[in-house]
């Protein structure tokens, strides 16, 4: 899934779906703005019919529940724009990425991810952009985003060094939204504060 405000071009969207189709491994991708689209030609020839067939793949045209698919156990990855909601979801559900920013903000926070946390692979943004709707931006290679799937799915190297600590970063950020943890009692602390001034008002 990769945003509802980031529209990707179709050549991008071409270029995802040979990325993940070349990486062999199984995949469910959610591509929203396509719903009820009779023309394809923003998939490879045959795409949709090789991966079903293969039981390797899901596209699903539309909205879906993210958080409730990111908690699901058999997803090993998530392919991400890297807006801050879906960057979230994935560490609250343990989930490791693979960062593609799109726009704004989503630059940050990809570097918050795979340097600061270890947590994802970069493919990266083939250039910065601060608008989610530039149709002109250059691609992110089919190549970039096969070798960033391979290399996430790696269990025995990086990989699988990058999953235990999204394991690991999932527990923290659930401890912190526990009572007495440390995003409840910043909460906590604004309510006080801001009751305290109505009060005083």
């Amino acid at each position: 899934v990769l945003g509802s405000l980031c529209r990707l071009s179709n050549e991008q969207l071409m270029e995802i779906a040979y990325g993940i189709e070349a990486s062999k491994h199984s995949f469910l991708w959610v591509v929203h703005g396509k719903e009820g689209e009779e023309d394809d030609n923003w998939l490879p020839r045959g795409f949709e019919e090789r991966t079903k067939d293969e039981n390797r793949g899901l596209l699903i045209k539309g909205w879906v529940p993210q958080a409730l698919i990111l908690d699901h156990p058999s997803i090993g990855g998530f392919l991400t724009h890297c807006g801050w909601n879906a960057t979230v979801e994935a560490i609250s559900s343990g989930v490791p990425m693979i960062t593609m920013p799109g726009f704004g903000d989503q630059y940050y926070n990809e570097k918050l991810v795979t340097e600061v946390h270890c947590i994802g692979v970069e493919v990266g943004a083939a250039e910065w952009s601060m608008s989610p709707y530039d149709a002109k931006k250059t691609v992110v290679s089919r190549e970039r985003i096969e070798k960033g799937v391979k290399s996430l799915m790696d269990s025995d190297g990086e990989g699988g060094e990058i999953r235990k600590r999204a394991r690991e970063m999932k527990e923290k950020a659930w401890k912190a939204v526990q009572e007495g943890g440390s995003s409840q009692n910043c909460l906590t602390k604004l309510v006080d504060y801001l009751q305290s001034v109505v009060e005083q008002n």
